[in-house]
């Protein structure tokens, strides 16, 4: 996928217009500094340095962002009508779907990667980028918490802990976060589910677009869904104990 110079510019704007939004308090300006000392860096960083991955190109970085952005807001607005306790902002949410893939940009000194010049690597390992080794190796939750802080940011409990975890038990790191059995081991917030689910629910939808139909997996015929079935169900024999027993011989 390509990427226009309007597109790249108008999806770093919708972050700047997030921080501007939700963002409270002295730490504002703060992010707006960060972002702005290192807006080319950004806009132009891909989400991941191999096209077996998801958004391989200049600017993907930002669009997964903004994505992941998009769909916490969207999952929020779930989990709470499914009946989620309260235990976070929303400007809790944005700066941690903002933030979750921060370390990927590299230190303040060292962009993360570089276009390849190996062409082989391009052409048959599918590695457009290479990484930049003068970099001193972290895990990207722990450099963008690395990156927050050097810039004087102070996160929240709520926020830091979403932000560390986001890869859910994809990182055997976040087991002791997540796969708590004990009431006061677990996660006092729903946040790190929501922005796992989001994370995720980016990167597969950004994983299809590149890649479905490239292995002649083509869409499915158009079928009478189990759902529309019941429906029909519901349509013909009305209500009452009898008539449901029928409706659940028929699914």
């Amino acid at each position: 996928m390509v990427l226009t110079a309007e597109q790249i510019k108008e999806n770093y704007d919708v972050l700047i217009k997030g921080i501007e939004k939700y963002v409270t308090g002295d730490r504002k300006q703060k992010f707006l500094d960060f972002y702005n000392s290192l807006d080319d860096r950004i806009a132009l960083l891909p989400a991941s340095h191999k096209k077996a991955y998801h958004n391989c190109f200049p600017g993907g970085y930002v669009e997964h962002v903004v994505r992941v952005i998009t769909a916490a807001f969207k999952l929020h607005a779930v989990w709470s009508e499914m009946g989620m306790a309260d235990t976070f902002t929303e400007e809790e949410l944005f700066v941690s779907a903002l933030n979750h893939d921060l370390g990927k940009i590299g230190s303040l000194e060292e962009v993360s990667v570089f276009p390849s010049t190996d062409e082989w690597r391009k052409k048959n390992l599918g590695e457009m980028y290479t990484f930049n080794t003068k970099n001193e190796y972290m895990t990207v939750p722990d450099r963008s918490l690395f990156l927050l802080q050097q810039a004087g940011i102070q996160l929240t409990t709520n926020e830091y802990i979403a932000i560390k975890t986001h890869d859910g038990l994809y990182d055997d790191a976040n087991s002791p976060y997540l796969k708590g059995f004990m009431p006061e081991t677990k996660p006092r917030t729903s946040l790190p589910y929501v922005l796992h689910q989001a994370d995720l629910m980016a990167a597969r939808i950004e994983f299809e677009r590149e890649w479905n139909g490239k292995f002649g997996n083509e869409k499915p015929k158009q079928r009478v869904s189990k759902q529309d079935r019941v429906n029909t169900n519901l349509d013909k024999i009305g209500s009452g104990k009898d008539n449901l027993m029928n409706l659940v011989k028929n699914l």
